[in-house]
């Protein structure tokens, strides 16, 4: 059967199963969408106001479904504008598979209209990349682009396309996908090493990453967890691999992780690192990480082992099965004096904030009251995604999606719709402080547009928040260009897009609104107003070590 390259690409998307593509048109692609407004039934498009809404889009469908998500732009600056979305779910794993159309192949490196290297551009933040320069090559192309964002440790893949390519004819045959093959087997030396570790130990503790998300691996942690018998932390990337309502879990380990999770860590004698690649959001000082531990780490990237942290051994395989191949044969373990001193940390540091003024905690805390710790949360990044972090118990799963390695500003708009087209059941809140929210705002246009009722909340204190509490502490409260002094209205300029504004600077206010928020079934923009002095606690000092983590009590005694 013969097809244009505009075909064949359709032909191909509809094989691998996408139902939904992120993008925004151009001239280099006009091929491919005139072909795309002939299948509208069977694959949805979500025109976005700027391309890296498109590309934050694939990312925040492939977080909350688990399949690969799919942008499309065109060349030049059409292409440009995904670099920041593909490179942010570079950092965190995402399977995306970015789809441009450049200028035709004789017009290449001759600095064409619209033309750029987009291939050369992403080379460094994709897990691959192509320039389809023959229609005959096309399909395979397509078809190795999602096996290679799937496979192993998943990532984007970029593809890109000359204009006359999606002109061009070529044979295609319809291709059913075949199954992942596994990767190579654990090797039992491996696991005989983590399992005597694990004996031997009286102190365990299990720090959880996304890895274990991006596995499947919720039901095997549970199992692991119980034989080992530890209490668990989490990085950002890990919230909901372990139910965050579970009494053995301690918080969030790092920076701003919770006292128990540092302090813990920090005196454990065998720290269990699942899934993780040791940030230096996590580790703090890294020399003086776990110092009394030994590291045992399990990750399906070998690149990962020794990276960031010496380790004393490693298992390199996929987190799913490592841990169902750990749990047949682990026998029972009991450290009942080590945890009760574990549970002993949690009872004298809670988390906790001022009880009487509308909050960032407050907010995050009413927001899972009002959907039973049900809803889809996404963040952007700053002082915002530390609250809802901490405050909001995940306790599934693909239901906290946030920047968790590149910390991309603008990320959480763009993602909450791709998160609420791929899981249209869910409840989804984006939480975003004033500074990011400006980013990329004009997607409240997009979630207008296509009807996609996300529920918007902007923690509006003014400043760039997370920046001026650094400046707060560290730089002699010169606040240098972090104030948002403007009279920029959220509320009105979200009717302008054509979605509900409301406007809350209390508790009650607050609560009203979010309520009214959840019955409306349409994008709602929630404007709350906090002080703008008010900050993330706990808190490690940059370069020092994550047992030296102090709270506001510790600030205000001189600690």
């Amino acid at each position: 059967m013969q097809l244009t390259g505009s075909e064949i690409l359709i032909e191909c998307l509809k094989e691998q199963g996408v139902d939904t593509v992120f993008g925004y048109p151009g001239g280099a692609i006009l091929n491919v969408y005139d072909e795309l407004y002939k299948h509208s039934d069977e694959i949805t498009h979500i025109l976005t106001s700027h391309e890296q809404g498109a590309a934050h889009g694939a990312d925040g469908y492939a977080r909350a479904t688990g399949k690969v998500g799919v942008c499309f732009a065109t060349s030049g600056p059409g292409a440009t504008n995904l670099v920041t979305g593909i490179a942010t779910a570079y950092m965190d794993s995402i399977p995306i598979v970015a789809i441009t159309c450049n200028v035709g192949v004789s017009l290449l490196g001759k600095d064409s209209f619209q033309e750029i290297d987009i291939a050369g551009v992403t080379m460094p933040i994709t897990k691959h990349n192509y320039i389809v320069k023959d229609v005959n090559d096309l399909a395979d192309t397509i078809r190795k682009a999602f096996i290679i964002a799937k496979k192993g440790r998943p990532g984007p893949v970029l593809i890109d396309i000359p204009k006359d390519v999606t002109a061009n004819k070529a044979e295609y045959h319809k291709e059913t996908p075949k199954p992942l093959k596994a990767l190579n087997q654990v090797s039992e030396a491996e696991l005989a090493t983590a399992l005597k570790l694990i004996e031997d130990c009286k102190k365990p503790y299990i720090f959880v990453g996304g890895g274990a998300i991006l596995s499947d691996a919720s039901k095997e942690l549970v199992t692991f967890v119980r034989k080992v018998d530890a209490p668990v932390t989490d990085s950002l990337m890990g919230k909901g691999a372990f139910p965050g309502t579970d009494p053995l879990y301690t918080g969030m380990l790092g920076m701003h992780g919770t006292k128990t999770s540092n302090y813990g860590v920090s005196e454990c004698d065998l720290l269990i690192v699942i899934g993780a690649r040791f940030s230096d959001r996590v580790t703090g000082n890294a020399k003086k990480f776990a110092s009394n531990a030994k590291i045992l780490q399990f990750d399906i990237d070998p690149a990962e082992m020794d990276k960031n942290v010496l380790i004393t051994a490693g298992v390199v395989g996929d987190i799913r099965e490592v841990l169902g191949l750990l749990n047949e044969r682990l026998s029972q373990q009991e450290h009942k004096e080590w945890i009760e001193k574990i549970m002993e940390y949690k009872g004298r540091f809670p988390l906790a904030y001022h009880p009487d003024v509308l909050t960032g905690p407050y907010v995050v805390e009413e927001i899972y009251r009002q959907t039973k710790g049900e809803a889809l949360v996404v963040t952007e990044v700053g002082q915002h995604q530390m609250w809802a972090a901490q405050f909001y118990r995940y306790t599934k799963p693909r239901t906290f999606l946030t920047s968790g390695g590149l910390g991309t500003m603008g990320y959480g708009l763009g993602a909450s719709l791709g998160a609420k087209k791929g899981r249209p059941d869910k409840i989804v809140v984006n939480i975003a402080g004033d500074g990011c929210f400006r980013m990329n705002m004009n997607e409240i246009a997009t979630a207008v547009r296509h009807n996609i009722p996300i529920i918007q909340v902007v923690i509006n204190n003014h400043v760039l928040g997370m920046v001026r509490q650094w400046q707060n502490l560290f730089y002699g409260q010169r606040y240098s260009a972090t104030v948002l002094n403007d009279a920029v209205d959220f509320v009105k300029l979200a009717e302008a897009m054509g979605a509900v504004g409301i406007r809350a600077a209390t508790q009650e206010e607050f609560r009203e609104a979010f309520a009214k928020a959840l019955t409306l079934g349409r994008p709602v923009v929630i404007d709350c107003q906090i002080d703008s002095d008010d900050k993330v606690w706990p808190m490690v000092a940059p370069g020092k070590a994550i047992s030296e983590v102090f709270d506001e009590k510790d600030l205000e005694q001189g600690k």
